[in-house]
């Protein structure tokens, strides 16, 4: 009978290592208990509770520099185009551009018919003279128009004869970090691109996901961001 025994059991052995003709074979996995499952779960909510706190400042970055050329992006509120008067007012900037495409809703009932435009006349209103003042239409785009606003300004600076190794722009919220970066890889290295972000007035910033203005913003600009990072050769191709 032992011998019996011992020949079933070799039997049994061989069967469950040959199961499933060789493909696949039975192994001991470790699982996680209830409590290393409460301590996962713990861990990830810290960690999302981190990363939503975490997010708009990161998006909106300021990190000025008090020289060479400031820039604004002329679609941002009256708010922030005080930020620039009182920033070009404060510091020794050799002029102030102002970035925008075309406006796209009511500019038959306007004077202006880009952003660029509307801007700069923002600012004569505000107290800064012709000579200190640049408009830099972008063309229409389909996408990306943060982008052509980018390369019209870039194109304007390289074609303009003066040499700038520094560049402080002026934008608003979450915005900040995707449009310094497109300007400082227009620009490369040898150009400092320092950045303003004023807080948008529709969202509490360190509350945004209480409201869908804020939800809508720095969602939106998270992907936009993370596309310009690191998928943006997929617009190249």
């Amino acid at each position: 009978m032992r011998s019996m025994d011992h020949i079933g059991l070799r039997v049994g052995r061989k069967l469950k290592k040959n199961a499933f003709w060789g493909l696949a074979r039975r192994r001991d996995s470790l699982v996680l208990t209830w409590r290393g499952r409460l301590l996962l779960v713990l861990s990830l909510t810290i960690l999302s509770v981190i990363a939503v706190r975490g997010l708009y400042p990161f998006l909106a970055v300021n990190e000025p520099v008090t020289s060479g050329l400031l820039v604004v992006e002329g679609w941002v509120s009256d708010v922030a185009m005080e930020v620039a008067v009182a920033e070009f007012k404060r510091h020794r900037y050799a002029k102030v551009c102002v970035t925008g495409g075309p406006i796209e809703h009511g500019a038959w009932m306007s004077d202006y018919q880009t952003f660029a435009e509307q801007g700069a006349a923002t600012l004569l209103k505000l107290g800064l003279n012709p000579n200190e003042i640049q408009a830099i239409p972008s063309k229409w785009v389909r996408k990306d128009r943060t982008n052509a606003a980018a390369e019209a300004f870039v194109k304007w600076m390289r074609g303009g004869g003066a040499t700038f190794t520094t560049v402080h722009l002026i934008t608003e919220g979450a915005h900040a970090r995707r449009s310094r970066l497109l300007i400082q890889r227009l620009l490369g290295g040898g150009v400092v691109v320092g950045v303003t972000s004023v807080p948008r007035s529709d969202f509490d910033p360190e509350r945004w996901w209480q409201s869908s203005a804020g939800v809508r913003e720095v969602i939106g600009e998270t992907l936009a961001y993370g596309y310009v990072r690191f998928l943006s050769w997929l617009a190249d191709e």
